[in-house]
């Protein structure tokens, strides 16, 4: 088990955040995009050769970054593997990112690099809810879910995660384009989440004030999302704070019906938008609770 590197990460990423260097994600990216322009195909298998080739090479990577740290003194090796480990959690930047959309000039344009939905029609309080799904769903993707990979199965585990939660951000989307090229990567990280989503969804449920609000919400709308994974904890979110998320949103110009999660008990505002990114602190605390048991087990 990896908990002591977990915890170290964990606690850089909450100090630090983002390194004054080019992010690992941004070199999985690159990659992405140069094979896209080289081998697209409209169909799975070309799809499924960029998913399989990224996954190795990440892979690969991780391995000799783990291999060449394993040379150094013990110290050493322990600061290099931490380091690598930080920047795939982003709790700090998550954090940061949304709550920045409380003191933007233009709210619109600042939740538009955060959501794939269209925004230029968006209320505010339509503003207000992209912004809480944004923080609960990437507290499984960005936080919850690299800690799982890391602490279970270490570096080289938590890099394949992220190459595969990169491949789903820029290809796995049901458009012409993607339709076919980006399933094998979009059913990957369906696979990659499905214990991450639900474990991140029970840690907002023992955070909640209400907590049975939460759990009801949980166990009844947590499944009604097309995503198999997000909607797990955007509705506990949803009833941690008794408000209505999901509901009709438009992409790419086509609006998409979804169903709503939770029940509008307040008004989407600032104030609640708020209240959601106050979890930060009794989320750490769980957080790291847990990896110490883990550690001393």
């Amino acid at each position: 088990m990896f908990f002591e590197l977990a915890i170290a990460a964990y606690a850089i990423d909450l100090l630090i955040g983002e390194l004054p260097c080019k992010h690992p994600v941004m070199f999985m990216g690159d990659f992405i995009s140069a094979f896209e322009r080289r081998y697209y195909r409209d169909n799975i298998w070309a799809g499924a050769v960029l998913v399989l080739s990224l996954v190795l090479v990440t892979y690969l990577i991780s391995l000799s970054i783990v291999y060449l740290a394993g040379l150094l003194p013990p110290a050493f090796a322990l600061l290099v593997l931490v380091v690598c480990a930080s920047t795939g959690l982003a709790m700090n930047m998550l954090h940061s990112s949304v709550a920045g959309i409380l003191t933007a000039e233009q709210p619109k344009l600042a939740i538009s690099y955060l959501v794939s939905r269209d925004t230029e029609a968006m209320t505010d309080e339509d503003i207000y809810k992209a912004a809480i799904e944004t923080w609960a769903e990437n507290l499984s993707d960005g936080v919850i879910a690299p800690l799982f990979y890391l602490a279970l199965f270490g570096l080289p585990a938590l890099a394949v995660y992220k190459a595969i939660n990169t491949m789903d951000s820029m290809i796995a989307y049901k458009t012409p384009r993607y339709f076919y090229f980006g399933k094998v990567a979009a059913r990957l990280d369906d696979v990659a989440n499905y214990i991450p989503a639900r474990l991140t969804a029970l840690l907002i449920v023992l955070i909640a004030e209400d907590k049975k609000r939460a759990w009801h919400c949980l166990l009844n709308d947590g499944n009604k999302l097309e995503s198999p994974n997000a909607g797990y904890p955007i509705a506990t979110m949803a009833g941690a704070l008794g408000v209505a998320l999901g509901g009709d949103a438009v992409y790419h110009g086509q609006r998409k019906h979804k169903p709503q999660l939770g029940e509008a008990i307040y008004a989407l505002s600032a104030e609640t938008l708020q209240q959601g990114l106050a979890m930060k602190t009794r989320i750490n605390i769980v957080v790291f609770s847990v990896l110490m048991i883990g550690m001393l087990l």
